[in-house]
C-alpha cells in the first residue's frame, strides 16, 4: 500500500464506560492525530462485542467486529495496548482481543511483525500498572512486535482523567513521548517501503 502517514490502532478499555485505561488511550491517540497519523480505536464496548476467541472458528465465520479488528491490525503501522490491572495481570477483555491475532499467523507480516507497539498499564497503586506494562511487553515480543522504549504505568490513585484530559502533566507527557516513538518507528518503516517500491519501479 502506497501511503505517507502512519496508521495507529489503539486497543484498550474495560466493560465500564469511561475507564481510566480507555481515557489514557484517548489521550495518547489524540496526540497521534495531532502528529498527522490516522488513528482507529477499539475501546471497551468494541472489545466486549467480541465472542471468546475460538481457534477452530474459520476467519470467514468471525463476527464483523472481529474481522474489523484483524483487518485494521493488518494495515497498522503501530499499535497501542492500554489495559487495567486485574489481579496482577491484564484484563480478560484485552487478552481476548490479543488472542484474535492468532488469525494473522499465516500472514506475510505475521502477527505484529514490523509494527511499533506502545503499552499502557492502569491501576490503583504502582505494583499493578507496572505488572501490566511488563506483561504487555512480553505479549508484544510473543507477537513479534517492537515495543517502544517508553511504557506508561499510571497510578489511578493519584492520576485522574476528565474526558480527553489527564490531571498529571507528567503522565500526559509520557503518553505523548510513547506516541512520538511509535510514529518515528512507523515513519522509518514507511520510508523504507517507499524506497523499495521506487527501486522496484525503476
Amino acid at each position: 500500500m502506497n501511503k505517507t502517514k502512519p496508521f495507529i490502532v489503539g486497543i484498550g478499555g474495560t466493560t465500564r464506560e469511561g475507564s481510566s485505561s480507555e481515557k489514557a488511550l484517548a489521550v495518547a491517540l489524540a496526540h497521534a492525530s495531532r502528529r498527522g497519523a490516522e488513528i482507529l480505536t477499539f475501546g471497551g464496548s468494541d472489545l466486549l462485542s467480541l465472542p471468546l476467541y475460538d481457534p477452530s472458528n474459520p476467519v470467514e465465520r468471525l463476527v464483523p467486529k472481529a474481522r474489523h479488528l484483524i483487518n485494521a491490525l493488518r494495515r497498522a503501522d503501530g499499535v497501542v495496548f492500554s489495559s487495567p490491572c486485574y489481579h496482577g495481570g491484564i484484563s480478560g477483555l484485552i487478552k481476548n482481543a490479543v488472542d484474535y491475532m492468532e488469525t494473522m499467523r499465516a500472514d506475510e507480516r505475521v502477527y505484529l511483525d514490523g509494527r511499533a507497539v506502545g503499552v499502557v498499564g492502569c491501576g490503583f497503586g504502582w505494583q499493578g500498572p507496572n505488572a501490566v506494562v511488563s506483561s504487555l511487553r512480553s505479549i508484544t515480543h510473543a507477537l513479534r512486535g517492537w515495543p517502544v522504549p517508553l511504557g506508561v504505568a499510571i497510578n489511578t490513585a493519584a492520576v485522574k482523567f476528565d474526558d480527553d484530559l489527564c490531571s498529571s502533566d507528567s503522565v500526559t507527557q509520557q503518553l505523548e513521548i510513547m506516541i512520538d516513538q511509535i510514529i518515528t518507528f512507523a515513519e522509518m518503516s514507511i520510508d523504507r517501503d517507499l524506497r523499495e517500491m521506487h527501486r522496484i519501479a525503476v
